[in-house]
């Protein structure tokens, strides 16, 4: 899926999310909305996956490190056929399967996530192993940008340069707002491509809020240049939803009815021009 098609879609995904939030009154809404770009990209044009199959062994692996975004990545897999709409719809109710963060119980989840530094070492096993068991399968870990200051990442990144890891995806989830505020004023991050480049991973700044920009930059990844694989996903924190966009209080929360209904407006306006 490419072009208008994968437009389309990241706006019914984005849509369908704001009614999860809504119904379930709770979720990560502005990360949700700025890294939406990335999942759909991830799994209507890049991943190798089955949804019939979710263990098929030689799948590709995707780890959702910053785990407080799962109701993105719950709209994504119930769009991608990993299951239905009622499963969905159960977010925030008393015995659901689905949480505020990834678990292994849920269909087309590789790893429970959430406390926030523990993906890309997670993410390295796997590329690591596929390597030593000869496989062809890519490993994707999506992070955030305040994560950045988890210093297990870096750890993780040294190693993935020390084996050679070119089967392994980071991407980085750069919306410059964290719940503290600016990242630059919370824990500097910046310049983070000097900073990967030193530790030897091939590294490139894409328009995180073009869907169709992160697809083809995941589709010119070169898988056998011997260096892992950073992608800075520049985005809009809140993208799609014109009073949440770049707003540092709707990192987490629940628009009410009327900041519903506008935000609905505007993505409906966007698919009827797609359509």
């Amino acid at each position: 899926m490419e072009g208008k098609a994968l437009q389309l879609q990241s706006e019914i995904n984005r849509k369908r999310l704001l009614e999860l939030v809504f119904k379930a009154k709770a979720g990560h809404i502005g990360g949700d909305l700025s890294c939406l770009n990335v999942l759909t990209a991830l799994y209507f044009n890049t991943l190798n996956i089955n949804p019939s199959n979710p263990a098929d062994p030689d799948r590709d692996r995707f780890i959702l490190s910053k785990g407080h975004c799962v109701e993105a990545l719950y709209v994504t897999l119930e769009a991608r056929g990993y299951y239905g709409r009622e499963l969905t719809d159960t977010l925030g109710e008393f015995g659901s399967v689905l949480s505020g963060h990834p678990t292994i119980d849920v269909p087309g989840i590789e790893v429970s996530s959430g406390a926030l530094g523990h993906g890309l070492s997670v993410g390295v096993g796997m590329a690591i192993a596929a390597k030593m068991d000869g496989k062809a399968y890519k490993t994707y870990v999506l992070m955030g940008d305040g994560e950045q200051g988890e210093g297990s990442i870096y750890e993780a990144a040294m190693s993935a340069n020390q084996y050679h890891l070119d089967n392994l995806v980071a991407i980085i989830d750069r919306n410059h707002l964290q719940i503290s505020g600016n990242t630059e004023d919370v824990m500097a991050i910046d310049s983070i491509t000097e900073r990967w480049t030193a530790f030897g991973w091939d590294v490139r700044s894409i328009d995180g809020d073009d869907v169709n920009a992160i697809a083809k930059a995941l589709k010119e990844i070169d898988f056998t240049n011997g260096r892992p694989h950073l992608l800075i996903s520049e985005s809009t924190k809140g993208k799609g939803v014109s009073f949440m966009e770049n707003v540092a209080k709707w990192h987490h929360g629940v628009p009410n009815e009327e900041q519903y209904v506008t935000a609905i407006g505007e993505i409906e306006c966007r698919i009827n021009e797609l359509n």
